[in-house]
């Protein structure tokens, strides 16, 4: 488990990377400062600089709320703000700890992601 926060304005919020090699992986690319923007009114997404490795991830995943993901085809964060259907290529990174009130904006908003430790 590897804590992590995510900065959107003013407020600052707690996560939980998974162990995984994907949540690993991930971590290993903080600090990041990246652009969400809504998709499909479900999620938030943002490019990545790289691929993740998810060479041992299951090859599909069930997002619920506060699921912080990636969608490996094509390489982008999603953070879901409502659960979802199962879909192949999802790939669970962790979970955020505290309510995601702060990412719940329209447009497209600047965040910065970095390690808590």
């Amino acid at each position: 488990m590897i804590p992590i926060t995510i900065t959107v304005g003013a407020e600052t919020l707690s996560a939980t990377l998974d162990g995984s090699t994907a949540g690993r992986d991930f971590a290993a690319m903080l600090p990041l400062d990246l652009t969400l923007s809504d998709f499909h009114g479900i999620e938030k997404v943002a490019d990545l600089p790289r691929a993740v490795d998810t060479r041992d991830a299951p090859e599909s995943y069930t997002p619920r709320a506060g699921d912080i993901t990636i969608y490996a085809p094509w390489g982008n964060l999603a953070i879901f703000y409502k659960p979802f259907r199962t879909a192949r290529g999802l790939v669970r990174l962790g979970a955020f700890d505290d309510l995601i009130d702060p990412l719940l904006q329209s447009g497209s908003f600047a965040v910065r992601i970095a390690r808590a430790d």
